[in-house]
């Protein structure tokens, strides 16, 4: 089994896969998973791209948004004000029971953890088990838990779409 490398938990119960890394620090060259420290991402936002406060800020709107819905699994998730809480004190660190993961999904075993892959582009370049396409932005397999949504930027995972991605990992738990 190959090594999970990004930002999280060891544990998580949900691995979003995403094709880039931050171009700073170690990130390009890390081979391994690890939380993030506490300000780690504000370090990360402040020097890279507007992209990375995107992609931060879309996945802590979409955790808060999906632990707000499943109080029977609360006693998993630290329980936060908002989303912004979320980002700055758990998003992806050691107990938040999600991880950001820079290497491709290994897809030849069976995984409990909800699989989301960032982008119909990155999702075309893998090597993925059939998908069943819903519409243009989301495709499912259930048996390997596995969404292909849009890339978490906010004009490609908007709130609706946030809303949707939510619906679609409810229907794998």
């Amino acid at each position: 089994m190959p090594a999970l490398i990004g930002f999280g938990c060891p544990d998580s119960h949900i691995h979003f896969y995403i094709a880039n890394r931050p171009p700073i620090d170690d990130y390009p060259q890390m081979q391994e998973l690890r939380g993030l420290a506490s300000g780690e991402i504000a370090h990360i936002v402040k020097n890279t791209s507007n992209h990375w406060r995107k992609v931060f800020n879309v996945y802590a709107k979409l955790l808060f948004d999906w632990q707000a819905l499943i109080p029977h699994k609360s006693q998993r998730f630290v329980h936060h004000e908002n989303w912004q809480s979320l980002r700055d004190e758990t998003l992806f660190q050691e107990n938040s029971h999600a991880s950001l993961l820079f290497n491709r999904p290994d897809v030849d075993r069976k995984s409990n953890a909800i699989r989301i892959i960032a982008g119909k582009t990155y999702a075309a370049s893998l090597d993925l088990p059939a998908l069943e396409w819903l519409d243009n932005f989301f495709a499912i397999n259930k048996e390997y838990r596995l969404i292909v949504s849009p890339y978490p930027d906010y004009r490609q995972l908007s709130n609706a779409r946030i809303a949707q991605l939510i619906t679609l990992m409810q229907s794998m738990d």
